[in-house]
């Protein structure tokens, strides 16, 4: 079953990291990339860049920004292919935003 892995993290979160601990965090989402059960993802621009559109009555409303004003941010994602939820599960414990703060959302893909 393929699963989407939805990664939320704080804003500047690699920024704040030393040199060190970041070059450490990007190797372990290049290894993630190297799992045969990783079939591809994506990092996001930073929320800044974002524009959020909605249509009310027939007319779209455009806003600058994320839908959502959290402190977390939605920050990238992974499609991975696992047996079940507790495979997900123990991929997604590798992403290193989980272990930093952030949060990861474990999604089943609806296929058609």
């Amino acid at each position: 079953m393929q699963y989407a892995l939805v990664i939320y993290a704080e804003p500047g979160l690699a920024e704040a990291l030393s040199e060190t601990e970041r070059e450490a965090m990007y190797a372990e989402y290049f290894a993630l990339g190297d799992d045969p059960r990783y079939l591809g993802g994506a990092q996001l621009q930073p929320v800044e860049t974002a524009t959020t559109i909605r249509i009310t009555g027939g007319r779209t409303l455009m806003t600058d920004g994320p839908f959502a004003d959290t402190k977390e941010a939605l920050g990238g994602f992974c499609l991975i292919e696992a047996a079940n939820l507790d495979e997900a599960i123990a991929l997604a414990a590798r992403v290193p935003a989980a272990r930093l703060g952030g949060v990861i959302e474990i999604r089943p893909v609806v296929r058609s």
